[in-house]
């Protein structure tokens, strides 16, 4: 690891993810968490690599825990700022979009910015949106990608690995048709995929197939409540 990186944070971040998994109390991590400095959380994860491996097991660790001993719901489990971490409080919006998605405006399909992110969020945001972070990011719906552990070293290679993965599952190929059904995470975020040229390039390095004269469509994306989603 980067002498850089603060390796406390990180495996603060998987062992949360692992107690939730195990289903044991997390309230002595979650204060851990707390008690770390803003300064040391700003300076701990100096690149891109570190805040996504954070900020992706914190998400998917939090979502779990306010669904399941906060018995929060949609929209409340997105929006509100419960989330102790370096003496601040965050929101799962706030991680997602502003912090892993460089302060994009949730309903802007990608192409809008927040203009009003707040000055931690600011300090805190990743340099460059990497898309495969929505192969990621688990929210307890049944169409969501299944919760991974992500750890430094190998993130590159885990986001692969679940892109991969997801697109495999959920991508449905008409060849006579010319239509190609994909998640509606490309709809959603269409920009962070680079528009629809971006989502062509995707799915064409996935399947080997040239997919510019197909129509795009969009799975229905099912709601249903599935939490411990876990990889096995």
């Amino acid at each position: 690891m980067d002498d850089s990186v603060n390796n406390e944070l990180i495996e603060l971040s998987e062992k949360l993810l692992l107690q939730v998994k195990m289903e044991e109390p997390t309230s002595t991590i979650e204060k851990r968490l707390n008690d770390i400095s803003f300064e040391s959380l700003r300076i701990g994860l100096p690149s891109d690599k570190a805040k996504l491996t954070f900020w992706i097991n914190i998400y998917n660790a939090y979502f779990q825990i306010l669904a399941i001993q906060k018995n929060l719901e949609k929209p409340a489990i997105f929006t509100k700022k419960v989330i102790p971490i370096a003496n601040h409080f965050f929101s799962l919006d706030e991680i997602e979009h502003g912090i892993l998605r460089k302060y994009r405006w949730k309903y802007g399909l990608g192409y809008l910015p927040d203009p009003f992110p707040g000055k931690k969020i600011r300090h805190l945001a990743v340099e460059k949106t990497d898309y495969r972070l929505h192969f990621a990011l688990n929210c307890g719906a049944t169409s969501c990608p299944p919760i991974a552990f992500y750890n430094y070293e190998d993130i590159d290679a885990q986001l692969r690995l679940a892109t991969e993965s997801f697109l495999e599952t959920d991508t449905k190929i008409h060849e006579e048709e010319k239509v190609v059904y994909v998640s509606k995470l490309f709809l959603w975020f269409r920009a962070d995929f680079g528009g629809r040229s971006g989502i062509n390039r995707i799915l064409s390095k996935q399947f080997n197939i040239d997919f510019s004269k197909y129509k795009l469509k969009y799975n229905d994306y099912n709601w249903d409540t599935q939490l411990q989603n876990f990889n096995d």
